[in-house]
């Protein structure tokens, strides 16, 4: 079943196990608004809570990912209302972070400043071949916003953040794949196609040991290994009693894919 909803900025379009949610103001090529930020941090707690929701893929409509933030509004906020922005960018970026399932980022055209950062607080990278992302807040005098400064050092080390962040460079697809950053680069013309087919993959798969996995992950870039540890041993003594591990240990055993249930 399709369930379609449409915001002035944001399109929720739930396919059966598969949320999608599209940045929708082509116009300005999906640059950030507060109405956008709000409802798409409300749409990712909402699927938290929705047992038919087993992944989401985060995309922008029009010719571009998201600009990130809007130049045309910037100047006129006072301090104040900057901080209070920002804190709702924050809120969203920390909501991407605890959907306990998995996030797939479908990027095309450009992926600018905090639309650059909002893809990198996915869980998952899938772009485009010709789409180009920017680190571009020094061209306006800014510094990052949106986790750059956190998530962009972790995947390319403090040198190659600190030179990205400087001169704001348009850095092609291709480096960032060769870099690790992106998981996936296919053609302009099949994003659409290999995105929904990663989607479904996942979607077939353990939600439960998928959320799992995304704490365990994230947690790493900041938890001793000590820390870790402990946590892997308490983890999996709860995951040995979910369903999806008795399918898996059933289908191995009958030499069949198993039938993950998500629980």
């Amino acid at each position: 079943m399709t369930n379609v909803s449409t915001s002035d900025h944001l399109v929720i379009n739930k396919n059966e196990t598969v949320l999608s949610l599209t940045l929708n103001r082509p116009e300005s090529l999906n640059a950030f608004s507060p109405e956008m930020i709000l409802t798409l941090t409300e749409a990712l707690k909402e699927a938290q809570n929705d047992p038919e929701v087993k992944v989401i893929v985060l995309s922008g409509a029009g010719r571009s990912f998201s600009a990130g933030g809007d130049v045309k509004t910037m100047g006129q906020a006072n301090a104040a209302g900057v901080y209070d922005h920002i804190g709702r960018l924050n809120e969203c970026i920390l909501a991407l972070k605890a959907t306990e399932k998995p996030i797939i980022a479908a990027v095309h055209g450009f992926a600018a400043g905090a639309g650059f950062n909002l893809a990198l607080a996915c869980d998952l990278i899938i772009a485009a071949n010709d789409s180009k992302f920017a680190l571009s807040f020094s061209q306006v005098g800014l510094v990052s916003d949106g986790g750059g400064s956190y998530f962009v050092p972790r995947l390319v080390g403090p040198h190659l953040a600190k030179q990205f962040l400087f001169t704001a460079e348009p850095i092609p697809a291709e480096r960032l794949y060769q870099l690790g950053v992106i998981n996936y680069l296919v053609p302009v013309e099949k994003l659409q196609e290999e995105t929904l087919k990663l989607a479904g993959q996942l979607a077939n798969g353990p939600t439960r040991t998928y959320g799992m996995i995304k704490k365990l992950v994230d947690h790493s870039m900041t938890a001793t290994l000590e820390e870790i540890l402990e946590q892997e041993r308490i983890t999996q003594t709860m995951m040995v009693s979910t369903e999806d591990h008795q399918e898996g240990i059933a289908a191995f055993k009958e030499k069949r894919k198993p039938n993950f249930i998500g629980n």
